[in-house]
């Protein structure tokens, strides 16, 4: 039985991940990719023989070693393989899978983690991250598999028979985003922009853009670092503080970075300041709406803001609250591709119509861009507008990473008793589709959720007052904690 760590093999939010050397080893690699092998010869009722899977990797630490294993063990099933030639971003995996009407893709990423971690993704037919049905049936064949039952050839004898070839996904990628963004617009702008790639796959992808789109460009961390400089290859704020620095001394209009597989987004404004998340989906749900006309359906994961509810019901549009991951929002886009405008999570993916069902930090950098070009203001003078149909809102999240103990006791806490108030307010609704998001009145809510990749719980707070949420923020801590 295939085990890491003594726990079976298990996948989270977004794919199994794990320690390099650790549990993430080259042994259980395989064994999981049996499972997936497995999962399409057996149980997926769209797998074809003539159709391939295929392969990418991140910069990490032998991320290629990883995919190119992988690669062997599907080549041993007989299944048709396109592995990529060089390091690929997830939302361009998904792009080539849906274009192409692959039987599905594999891609070795720990996307934001530190670089001890990696981990491997699995994407169906359809192109966006597996559903728990799928990850569930892929779980059950890992327990059964022991590193013998693998069926393997050898790399060069699987490209010899050309049931491996290397490919590259990325014209086709490219000329997609070229299709959905206004390339004329931003060349008559001539717009100067900052890029901070975070050592990540998003090198030649989103700098090549943007020197496409005639922008007077500066590119920060292009070269590969497996240690990332040190921390995650996340785009917050802590780690963009000199991308922050240059776009304020240097005059950049905007600043733009992507994670490490690039399926994430991080935006700096014009005099330094970061725009979450939670500020960027709700400009470019705004943008789409004013610049195409788009109306139909907005889809947020329950923990992001409803500032994007608010906007939504001035503009006539509706919402859809899923769980957090982004395969329940890619799965609406594939439901519903005509009336889908714009998907987005506070962690920073979003999709749009006509798009892949993946978050892509590439095509957000990309559109944020063109929303400055075409209202030629700053992002903070977009907001204020966007503020004048919502009224203020204020969000915060805050991490903890707590012993097991404290958290084992928490999640007790919330699945025996629902408080009735908390920070002296009364609680009027829960949701708890994933986690728990106690509803005070319109305006106002605390959500409380353990992550699905890492140790830690995620406390998050949402106001139309700054006082009121630092009184929710300060009686989420205490809650944590049992106070």
């Amino acid at each position: 039985m295939a085990k890491i760590g003594g726990e079976m093999i298990k996948f989270g939010t977004s794919g199994w991940r794990g320690i390099i050397a650790n549990d993430f080893t080259f042994d259980n690699v395989k064994i999981v990719t049996q499972a997936i092998a497995d999962y399409l010869l057996n149980d997926d009722k769209n797998y074809k023989k003539d159709k391939a899977v295929i392969i990418g990797y991140d910069t990490r630490f032998l991320s290629e070693k990883f995919a190119a294993i992988s690669a062997e063990v599907l080549a041993g099933n007989k299944i048709k393989v396109l592995l990529c030639d060089r390091n690929t971003p997830t939302p361009v995996i998904a792009y080539d899978i849906v274009k192409n009407k692959l039987a599905g893709g594999i891609n070795f990423t720990a996307s934001h983690n530190p670089p001890e971690y990696n981990g491997l993704k699995f994407s169906p037919s359809w192109g966006g991250p597996a559903l728990p049905e799928t990850t569930q049936v892929i779980e059950k064949y890992c327990q059964k598999i022991n590193i013998k039952d693998v069926k393997s050839i050898p790399l060069q004898e699987a490209l010899k028979n050309k049931i491996v070839q290397y490919y590259d996904p990325k014209p086709a990628y490219l000329k997609r985003i070229k299709e959905l963004v206004d390339f004329k617009l931003l060349k008559k702008t001539k717009m100067k922009v900052a890029a901070d790639l975070l050592h990540g796959t998003a090198d030649d992808y989103l700098d090549t853009l943007l020197e496409s789109a005639g922008t007077k460009l500066k590119v920060l961390n292009k070269q590969r670092d497996v240690l990332f400089d040190g921390h995650s290859p996340e785009p917050n704020e802590a780690n963009l503080k000199n991308l922050k620095a240059i776009v304020k001394k240097e005059s950049y209009k905007i600043g733009l970075s992507t994670d490490g597989d690039a399926d994430r987004f991080g935006i700096i404004d014009s005099d330094g300041t970061f725009i979450t998340p939670n500020q960027v989906i709700p400009i470019l749900l705004y943008h789409l709406n004013k610049t195409r006309g788009w109306k139909g359906v907005v889809v947020r994961s329950v923990m992001t803001s409803h500032m994007i509810d608010k906007l939504a019901a001035k503009l006539g549009i509706e919402v859809i609250e899923t769980p957090v991951g982004f395969k329940y929002i890619g799965d609406i886009l594939t439901q519903r591709p005509k009336d889908f405008i714009i998907g987005g999570e506070e962690s920073g993916g979003l999709t749009i119509r006509g798009h892949v069902p993946e978050k892509d930090g590439i095509i957000a950098c990309m559109l944020m861009a063109e929303a400055v070009a075409v209202n030629k203001k700053p992002l903070a003078a977009i907001l204020k507008d966007i503020t004048k149909l919502t009224g203020p809102v204020f969000t915060e999240r805050q991490n903890f990473r707590l012993p097991q103990e404290t958290m084992e006791k928490f999640k007790q806490t919330l699945k025996q008793k629902t408080p009735e108030k908390i920070a002296g307010m009364k609680i009027q609704k829960v949701v708890s589709i994933d986690g728990y998001k106690f509803i005070i009145d319109d305006d106002t809510w605390i959500g409380f959720r353990l992550s699905g990749t890492e140790p830690i719980v995620r406390l998050y707070a949402e106001s139309s007052s700054k006082d009121k949420l630092k009184k929710l923020v300060s009686a989420g801590i205490k809650f944590i904690n049992g106070k």
